[in-house]
């Protein structure tokens, strides 16, 4: 019997693992050297929204459904520009803080029948040609390409049985927040135009991530409407971002989305959390 296609597709990105500012579980981390990292209060509050997305928004949002997962990138820190925030310089410490994060959430999905991917985020992060992101997609499971690459530079996924849908990492930036949705409006806009061009069909939905801030853009279509939609990520405000127009003077974003094919259409829904802004003395 043939099996169904699944209707659900969870997508996060961004966790910086191995960062002071990234994603960590609650409890200490065993580094190489044999010394332990505790995570700041601030990595807890995080991570306890980490939690609640997976125990509480996803099961609601997929209705108890099976879902897929993707990682759409940077799914470490790594050692890059003289930062001072790794939690170590040693990339292998940075994986099993990864697999501690990831691998719970993904060992759930495929209990269920879902399917895990990796998507290839930023060389500065995950070392050239993403060669710890294709370490760790291969330990954690991910679905390999035909190629027999683990972790990918880019996914197309068909959800459900109507819904295309394709992701990468990299999107255009700006420092400007009434600019801001403009990027996403030229790479779907672009995306449709290279379908047109060769005869293929246009995604419906386009993701994107790597700017750590969530927006999206909707345009209307044959099949009901097409979105470009970037997630938020799981990392803080490290020193660089307080050197860049625009990032600076915003707080952190953490979450991720979902898209979906009910009954009647395809859909995608976001979860996004923030922080207060400093306090005022």
């Amino acid at each position: 019997m043939r099996k169904p296609k699944i209707s659900n597709l969870i997508v996060v990105s961004d966790t910086h693992c191995g960062c002071k500012l990234g994603l960590h579980p609650r409890d200490y981390s065993r580094l190489d050297d044999g010394g332990n990292y505790a995570p700041s209060d601030f990595q807890l509050a995080m991570y306890a929204y980490w939690r609640e997305f997976w125990d509480e928004w996803v099961p609601k949002v997929t209705r108890g459904e099976p879902y897929d997962i993707v990682h759409n990138g940077d799914i470490v820190e790594g050692v890059h520009h003289r930062a001072s925030t790794p939690i170590s310089h040693n990339e292998m410490d940075q994986a099993r803080i990864a697999v501690a994060v990831m691998a719970p959430v993904i060992k759930k999905a495929q209990k269920k029948g879902g399917r895990f991917f990796q998507i290839r985020g930023t060389e500065a992060h995950v070392g050239e040609s993403a060669k710890y992101e294709e370490m760790l997609a291969k330990e954690l499971g991910a679905v390999p390409n035909k190629e027999g690459q683990y972790a990918r530079w880019d996914l197309w996924k068909r959800v459900g049985n109507r819904c295309l849908v394709h992701l990468l990492h990299h999107i255009g930036t700006t420092s400007s927040a009434a600019h801001e949705s403009s990027a996403v409006n030229a790479e779907l806009t672009a995306s449709y135009v290279e379908a047109a061009r060769w005869g293929r069909e246009p995604p419906d939905f386009i993701v994107r991530s790597h700017r750590h801030r969530s927006i999206a853009v909707d345009l209307n279509s044959a099949k009901g409407y097409a979105a470009g939609v970037v997630t938020p990520s799981w990392q803080g405000k490290t020193p660089f971002a307080f050197k860049v127009p625009g990032a600076r003077v915003s707080e952190p974003q953490f979450g991720g989305i979902v898209i979906r094919e009910g009954d009647e259409e395809f859909y995608y829904r976001r979860r996004v959390w923030t922080v207060d802004r400093s306090a005022e003395e």
